[in-house]
């Protein structure tokens, strides 16, 4: 019998180590089906909060945040394209014509959309609206910081585009947001991607799919024992 294990993934849009670890963990996910039954939901974590709505461009954003020159910010996409083709995502420019410029966006907005898809639709649907975010930043370049953007998105991804652009609007969904993330630094969550198992367990940063298979695997064990002692002891 399949046992059923929660994942939550604390991650931003913008990360490209979130997009790899989401495709590796989907590989390890897919050599567990019939042993372990999956639900993923998607958790807020914003890299840069204080980005401004006009975005920032890339190479400027790695050079004024982590100290790189504009050489060494390219070679650091170079690196980043080979381990995600390895992944299965591919991070070079899809659309038509010369690529826009590589951009940094503020993701609040995006959060929002995703916590209303995960309320509204459920898990599955929240995960294609996260995939296709990742597919617009780092594929087609789209101003994902931007609200019509994100309503086309949403409608693209057959969610009611009423209901988004309410959920944009929604401060409550915002506060909701705010906690979720103050949620994550209480629990030292302080990268992303970072995977919280069952509710107790973490896996940080992005693995190698035979790990999350290995990894999964022992801490479904692991959970399976603790409700035994909590059955026990009731």
């Amino acid at each position: 019998m399949s046992r059923a294990l929660s994942i939550d993934i604390w991650s931003d849009v913008m990360c490209p180590w979130c997009a790899i670890g989401y495709y590796n963990l989907a590989q390890a996910i897919e050599q567990l089906d019939g042993e372990i039954d999956v639900t993923i939901r998607w958790m807020p974590f914003e890299l840069n909060p204080d980005m401004p709505p006009e975005g920032e461009e890339q190479q400027a954003h790695l050079a004024r945040k982590y100290g790189r020159t504009p050489v060494e910010a390219s070679d650091m996409a170079g690196k980043m394209r080979a381990v995600g083709e390895q992944a299965g995502f591919q991070m070079h420019y899809h659309g038509e014509g010369d690529p826009p410029p590589a951009m940094m966006w503020n993701t609040f907005e995006a959060h929002k959309l995703l916590r209303w898809a995960l309320a509204f639709a459920g898990p599955e649907a929240q995960t294609r609206l996260k995939l296709a975010l990742f597919r617009a930043h780092f594929q087609y370049r789209r101003r994902i910081g931007e609200r019509e953007v994100l309503l086309d998105i949403a409608e693209e991804e057959g969610l009611p585009r009423m209901g988004a652009a309410e959920a944009l609007d929604d401060p409550g969904l915002g506060q909701a947001i705010r906690l979720e993330q103050r949620r994550a630094y209480d629990a030292n969550i302080t990268g992303v991607p970072a995977m919280i198992v069952g509710g107790r367990f973490l896996i940080p940063g992005a693995q190698e799919p035979d790990v999350y298979v290995s990894t999964l695997r022992r801490m479904a064990d692991r959970l399976d024992v603790l409700a035994e002692r909590e059955a026990a002891g009731r």
